[in-house]
């Protein structure tokens, strides 16, 4: 099993890559977002209080006639992380493939307006990789810019010892509100991994990762193009962090509030 879905995910990326290449890309948008924050579970030196992490984050979003992408990468500085240099890096690319769009068929029905086939890859330093692949539906919500529902069985990269097995559910949204003369922005994801998964002395505890942000169109209010800059904060509460049990001796529950200033290009 483990095997077979690896295959499938390197086959779909492939096979996502090679259209990208031959299809036209519909939109995209990218951005440089800043973030300042404190006291993060599990990276900082055993997350004491006072320890500052600041994050340049790349992001790139586009639709394409076979579907769409999303790709992000971290740059993290640490004032105390337990590593040599105080950085790090993380990143995620995440194609998805519209059955609608590829077969040319109407698929929506109810709040439903597409459904896809949803892969990602998840890279961090050293061997912290996994693969995600799965089921996707987009959903015409009341209110809502755009959600979607993204479930996934994730693999990480077969290191003996290491547990896979464990399933994934990843809604997405974003909202607008008119504010005076400009807008919030209500956006976000939930990562929500449901089991937990052990190989002999390894376990990946099941794990909520909440990460929305609430930013002001500072743009628009200066009268400079909307959807161009933004200044906010964006909460990131994740409950026993990368599949660690949270323990009175270790505490993995982020509970953190970020300063962000965000640029779209």
């Amino acid at each position: 099993m483990k095997r077979s879905l690896t295959t499938a995910a390197l086959a779909a990326g492939f096979i996502l890559s090679s259209q990208a290449m031959a299809s036209p890309m519909l939109w995209q948008n990218n951005s440089l977002t800043y973030l300042y924050g404190k006291n993060f579970a599990v990276d900082s030196a055993g997350g004491k209080e006072g320890d500052i992490q600041q994050t340049i984050t790349f992001e790139h979003a586009s639709g394409w006639t076979w579907g769409d992408m999303f790709l992000f990468v971290d740059n993290k500085w640490y004032n105390g992380i337990s590593g040599s240099d105080g950085h790090t890096y993380y990143g995620e690319f995440s194609p998805r493939l519209s059955l609608g769009k590829i077969s040319g068929a109407d698929l929506s029905f109810g709040p439903i307006k597409d459904v896809l086939i949803s892969a990602t890859y998840e890279r961090g330093e050293g061997r912290n990789r996994n693969y995600l692949l799965g089921p996707a539906v987009d959903l015409a919500i009341p209110g809502f810019d755009r959600f979607s529902l993204n479930t996934y069985y994730r693999k990480p990269d077969g290191i003996t010892g290491k547990p896979g097995g464990q399933w994934q559910i990843t809604p997405t949204w974003a909202m607008t509100f008119p504010v005076g003369k400009s807008d919030i922005l209500f956006d976000g994801y939930i990562d929500w991994v449901v089991n937990d998964k052990k190989n002999g002395n390894t376990e990946l505890k099941k794990n909520f990762h909440f990460n929305p942000q609430v930013k002001y169109d500072l743009g628009k209010a200066l009268d400079y193009t909307p959807g161009k800059l933004y200044v906010g904060i964006e909460y990131d509460y994740w409950s026993n962090k990368y599949g660690i049990e949270d323990s009175d001796a270790f505490n993995t529950d982020n509970n953190v509030t970020n300063f962000i200033v965000k640029a779209h290009f």
